[in-house]
Parts: structure tokens; sequence; C-alpha cells
């Protein structure tokens, strides 16, 4: 019976090595390198190609055997045209921040160089490095992507905090690969996983042109340092350089002047206009916060731009809420949103660098009108204690008093203020010198921190309002109230005005829960395009820029 099987087959003029290589489905040469390339892989380690590792490896090898290890980037062994456009989307992530060299680029370009001079020269490309370079596009489009999803810098990992959840990884990037091969497009695939803020990317468009603004400069960027702020008409020796970097940024043109170590007119409105591009108020003098901001070269400011575009990158999609309460903490302002309109904006003072306020997100639930203070325990100790002992009508003056934690009033004299245990609480009354001012918003959260009206109303003309203990002051809590209550037709104006100016708090619960973000933001792009910097005011762009370019 075997030798007629045998027989048989010859006589079809098979023969039983050809059967063997059908067996493993007529691969191509670069195919069973791929393969086996892929299978030396040791458990625990990363591919290696040219000394560099493979960050990508696991997702490598189930994407290629997914597809019987056939290659992607080239064809016949020539490179496709969908490499060349990987290429160029590697090159283009410098726009979103990040470092072309993380994805390759150096080893890339080496191989690129390689097979264009061999097909100048009708070399047929080595088939070791067409597998090199096969397996190096792939792992660069993988690391690409996740990078571009959810950002490269885990912000779980900072020492400063940051505790808005990190968005999930929602798409598989294997398919992502697939489906830019079926429709011959890199560029539009990976777009469709950027972040969905529209300040993403603007911003993308404003590093661009920052980075063309690079190429060009020439100027010298050692800070300026001032002893006091200079007016127009004094004369200063930073003058001359103020003056060169404002002419550079495009906010006034050039001009001869008599004495350039004056302030003149000119430079006067082209400081009015950089103030007011920048967040500051525009009053053209030369204070610590306009040198600060003139002091940016555009590599300081193009770190800037990267480390919150990673930032951007972070935040889940779901910040894109209808209805959202947005406080960006290095801009000092709180944003109201509702279906994408900006309804209502204000100055805030947050906290001191100290006193820093956290960036968190959490809903916003109720509003106290008339609010009591409940002074905090380390304020109470380190500050309100130590005035008691020095004034004995402190609490007094204040409207100040002290309760048990279930609210029973104690007799301060009663108290041995010297005595280091303190088993009350110190609570200030409602009303105008109240601390919290007439309401307060209340979005609950583990850091007990929350927006309120101030009586304080002049700290708001200033430009640094990092001045809080961590809790959002806000500028204009009446306005503020009105628009959260506007569902709620019972809240008229008038009842609003009423409840602030109670004996009593008020406690209003809100009809609906109002997503509340506290970002930090040094850098965004808004809607026309427009770059917008602030300063650094708790000195966290650092880590995040060493983490990023690591």
């Amino acid at each position: 019976m075997m030798i007629r099987k045998i027989t048989f087959i010859l006589f079809l003029g098979f023969s039983p090595l050809f059967l063997l290589a059908s067996t493993h489905g007529d691969q191509d040469p670069l195919q069973d390198q791929i393969r086996l390339k892929l299978e030396s892989i040791q458990p625990g380690r990363l591919l290696s190609i040219k000394n560099q590792n493979l960050s990508a490896s696991g997702d490598i090898f189930s994407f290629y055997s997914n597809r019987e290890f056939r290659e992607i980037w080239s064809s016949d062994g020539i490179l496709t045209e969908l490499a060349y456009e990987l290429r160029f989307e590697i090159r283009q992530s410098k726009f979103d921040g990040l470092d072309p060299q993380e994805y390759h680029l150096g080893l890339v370009d080496t191989f690129f160089n390689t097979f264009e001079a061999n097909k100048k020269n009708k070399v047929p490309n080595d088939l070791g490095e067409l597998v090199d370079l096969e397996l190096l596009l792939s792992d660069a489009f993988f690391q690409l992507a996740a990078h571009l999803e959810r950002g490269k810098v885990n912000p779980a990992l900072l020492k400063s905090t940051w505790e808005i959840a990190r968005k999930p990884q929602k798409v598989n990037y294997g398919d992502l690969l697939s489906v830019s091969l079926a429709s011959g497009e890199i560029r539009r695939n990976l777009e469709t996983i950027y972040p969905k803020f529209t300040s993403y990317k603007r911003g993308r468009e404003v590093i661009r042109q920052l980075d063309e603004k690079s190429k060009v400069d020439s100027l010298n960027w050692k800070p300026i340092k001032i002893d006091k702020t200079i007016k127009v008409g004094e004369s200063n020796n930073s003058i001359p350089i103020i003056r060169q970097r404002l002419q550079f940024w495009g906010y006034m043109g050039y001009y001869e002047t008599e004495n350039p170590k004056v302030y003149d007119s000119l430079l006067f409105e082209g400081v009015k206009e950089f103030q007011r591009k920048n967040g500051m108020e525009p009053d053209g003098a030369l204070g610590k916060n306009s040198v600060a901001g003139i002091n940016n070269s555009p590599s300081l400011l193009l770190d800037r731009a990267a480390v919150n575009m990673e930032r951007l990158r972070w935040l889940p999609d779901t910040l894109k809420e209808a209805e959202i309460i947005l406080v960006n903490i290095a801009n000092y302002r709180l944003d109201y949103i509702y279906k994408m309109d900006t309804l209502f904006s204000s100055k805030v003072i947050v906290g001191r660098q100290y006193h820093s306020t956290p960036i968190f997100s959490a809903a916003m639930s109720y509003i106290v009108f008339s609010p009591y203070w409940n002074i905090p325990n380390s304020i109470a100790r380190n500050e309100i204690i130590p005035a008691i002992r020095r004034n004995p009508d402190y609490l007094r003056q204040k409207n100040m008093e002290v309760v048990t934690f279930s609210g029973q009033p104690v007799d301060p004299s009663t108290i041995n203020w010297s005595n280091k245990s303190f088993p009350y609480m110190i609570r200030q009354r409602p009303g105008g010198s109240n601390s919290l001012g007439l309401v307060k918003f209340m979005f609950p959260n583990r850091f007990s921190v929350y927006i309120h009206d101030t009586p304080t109303r002049a700290l708001f003309d200033r430009e640094d309002r990092a001045l809080s203990h961590g809790c959002i002051r806000l500028q204009n809590p009446t306005e503020f109230a009105k628009i959260l209550l506007r569902a709620m037709p019972e809240w008229t104006d008038e009842r609003i005005n009423q409840a602030m100016n109670q004996k009593s708090e008020r406690i209003v619960n809100l009809n609906r829960k109002i997503p509340v973000a506290l970002v930090y933001l040094t850098f965004w792009a808004d809607s026309k395009g427009q770059a917008h910097f602030r300063q650094d005011i708790y000195n966290r762009d650092a880590e995040i820029l060493t983490l990023l370019r690591k």
C-alpha cells in the first residue's frame, strides 16, 4: 500500500521535499527570516536591532504571527510608500512635543540611505537588513501610537501631584496598523488617536511655528534681571535687549532710537501687547513677571509646549463633557463650559507654592450660601491659636467661635490656650468678613478643596495670584451661582442674593452633578490657534520634561 502511494506521488511529478515545503505555506525567504528573528526572542528579553531595543516586542510578534510573518514595509525587496510615510510621521512627532529619536529615526535613516544607494547602484538589498528595518519600523509605529494616545510619561509616577486618572488605552495598535495598511494611510489613522481637545491640534501648529522661529534665532537669551519695575521714560541697561526680543517675536517693528537704553513710547506699546497676549495686566510696566516672560527663548517655549502636550495626552476624554467647570491653576482662571461654549470665566486665586492647589477631578453637587468657615486644624494650630494667645479678643474681632465636633458652643474663657491638646473646632460665623465670603461651591474630595468667595477683593488685581492655602477663591461668585442654578428656576436672582446674606448656612443641592477638573497647563493653544504661555508657578514642568526626554 505504501509503495502504491509513493508511486502515485512520483507519477504526478511531486517530490517529498516539495510536500515538506508546502506544509510551511510557501513562505518566501523574507517571511522565514522575520519568523526566525521573532522566534529568537528570549523570554523576558526585548528584541534588539543594531543595539537598539524594540519596546513593543510582544505586540510585534503577535502582529506578524497573525499575518503569517509577511512583510509590510517592503515589496520585492523595495521600500513601500507607506514606509516613507511612516518615517515622515516619525519626524513629525517633534510637533507633538515628542523626540523622533525615541522611534529609532537615526537608525531608520541609516537603513533608508543604504537601500536608496543600493537602488541607485542596482544592488539588491540585504535580506537581514530588510528584516531589521521591517521590525524597526513596526516597533516605531507601536511606540508612537501608544505615546500619541495616552502619553509617554506615566503621571502616577510623578513626584508632584497629578490625581486625574490617566486616560485608558482604547485602541489595539496592531489593529490600527492593519487598518493603516488596508487604507494606505498612516497619518490619518494616527490622527484618530490624538486627544480629542481642539487645543491639541492647534498646539502642534504652534510648535511647528516655534520650531521655524528657533531656526532663525540668533539672540543671546541670557536671563535679564531687574531690581525694580521699569517704567516709561526711565533708563536701564536691559532696555536694548528687551526691545530686541519683543521685535524678534513680532510685538513691535524695528526702528531707530536716539538713546537705546531709554524706555520709550514705542517699546511701551510693544510691552503692553506682550502682556496682553501672555495673560498679564497690560499696564506697560516692566515688572518681575513681564521680564520673566520676556526671558523665554524659542527653545524654552518649545520645551514648555512639549510638557503640556504630554499633559493633554493624559487627560481622559470625559473632560469633554457637555457641562464642565475647568480651573487652570497656572492661568489663575475658572471657566464654566457648556456644550463646548464658555458661558462664564473668572479670575481665581490658587494655593501658594507650599500650599499648592492639587490637580484632580471631582463632581460638584451642592452650594453653601452664607457658609461657616470650619477652620482646618493645621491653620487653627499654626495661625489662629497663636493669634489668640497674643490677643484674647481675637475671636470676637474675627467673628469666630469655638465649638465641639458635634457643633455645641464652647466658652473660650474656659479653654487653656497654652495646652497642646485642643479637642475643639474653631469656625468663623457667616457674614461679610467670613474668609469664605458669602458662598462656597462644593465638589467633595479627599483634599478638602473647594471654590469660594472672599472678602479680600483687591487680591484679584495682582498678576501673581498663588496666595491661598489651597482652596480656590473666585472673583465673581454671585454670577457663578446664578449660572449653576439657572436650571432650577425657583432660584431667582433675588433669592440667591438673600441666601448669600443670611446669619445661618443655606445648603442647596444641585439637580445634577457637574464635573470639576483642576488642571495645570502652562501652555495651550486656543480655537484660533493663538498660543498662550504661563509661568510655571509650582515648578512642575522640569520633572515632566526630564522624563519626556529620557
